[in-house]
């Protein structure tokens, strides 16, 4: 299974406000192990960074001013996704601005069933909790201590590995070194250790409510 972990960063939240894209970064995932494959670029908005937007990647229109066009790149990027499932957090939100851009090159929008949303996952997995990306980093134990601010391909790196645990899969590195010392000795039988990480109070506390509140709603 190919699949793609995706982010952006932008200048700014809305598409009907004109803003627009300024980095993109992919991660290709074959059966949740990241591959050698990775796609990343700059662009060039041709517009101002908001001041809300700077805050949170850091991109100034000057370090922009020189980088390609989405155009410029847009083959290479369809070309590496083809065919291949989407991971984003807040799908929404990326591929609303990854449509915009290729409309604006008469390209074919990006198909939203080919998209998992990993926001959807945690917020079903743990109603009522924290789900941002540094919420589930520091859930899951995963070192996000490089994330001053928000880039693409480091946003693309943490969340890979917040969804394996999300979808509840073996560390990948263990699964794959188990394979390979199958591999050269089918008698060896491996068995994994996986730390089980159990909700706090106020998360039981929180889903008893949201299964009232379902339940009420349904019935």
């Amino acid at each position: 299974m190919i699949e793609v972990v995706l982010d952006t960063e932008t200048t700014g939240l809305s598409v009907a406000n004109g803003h627009r894209i300024v980095e993109i970064g992919c991660i290709e995932l074959k059966n949740q192990v990241p591959t050698s494959k990775t796609f990343h670029c700059y662009l060039n908005p041709q517009r101002k960074v908001s001041e809300d937007a700077m805050k949170v990647h850091g991109y100034t229109d000057e370090f922009l001013s020189d980088k390609k066009f989405f155009r410029d790149i847009a083959n290479n990027f369809l070309s590496f996704i083809e065919n291949k499932k989407l991971v984003i957090h807040n799908a929404e939100f990326d591929i609303s601005h990854l449509n915009n851009e290729l409309k604006l090159i008469g390209k074919n929008p990006i198909n939203k069933e080919n998209v998992i949303d990993t926001l959807d996952i945690a917020r079903e997995k743990y109603p009522g909790s924290q789900i941002s990306l540094d919420a589930l980093c520091k859930r899951f134990r995963i070192d996000n201590s490089r994330r001053k601010l928000h880039t693409a391909l480091i946003d693309c790196e943490l969340l890979s590995k917040v969804y394996i645990n999300l979808i509840d899969q073996k560390e990948p590195k263990l699964e794959f070194a188990a394979e390979e010392l199958k591999s050269l000795n089918k008698n060896i039988k491996i068995d994994y250790c996986k730390k089980i990480i159990g909700p706090s109070f106020e998360e039981v506390e929180n889903h008893k409510i949201f299964k009232k509140k379902y339940l009420k709603k349904n019935a």
